[in-house]
């Protein structure tokens, strides 16, 4: 399933219990950060991902909040391995990651594991 057909689905999380459903907009930011970083392997610096993501709103003539970073960094935590918030995800469940043989605050993807989670949207989409 490509990218555009995700980006209008909702995602079912489950969070201290609840099954809550997450917003479309969240959903979307999700797929945008699996696009942009899936394409690069290596991991991209976060104003990188910010510009990127920002770029692909304008040129799809898409609404950018005010607080967008803060929507898309809120995002990347949530599905990172290396979150030091209090929700901190399961390691093996992450999509993302902050590699720590590179300096600054630089963002990855697990490649197999956002193609995995791709899948799943999928056969739930079904």
């Amino acid at each position: 399933m490509t990218y555009d057909e995700h980006s209008g689905m909702f995602e079912q999380e489950h969070r201290a219990g609840t099954g809550r459903q997450r917003p479309c907009a969240d959903q979307s930011t999700l797929m945008e950060l699996v696009k942009v970083l899936a394409a690069h392997p290596g991991g991209l610096r976060r104003w990188s991902v910010m510009r990127a993501i920002r770029k692909e709103r304008e040129n799809a003539a898409q609404d950018i909040p005010q607080k967008f970073e803060d929507e898309v960094e809120r995002t990347f935590r949530q599905f990172c391995a290396d979150s030091d918030d209090g929700k901190v995800r399961r390691a093996r469940d992450a999509l993302f990651y902050k590699p720590r043989e590179r300096a600054g605050e630089v963002w990855a993807i697990f490649p197999d594991r956002a193609e995995a989670w791709l899948n799943a949207e999928a056969v739930e989409a079904d």
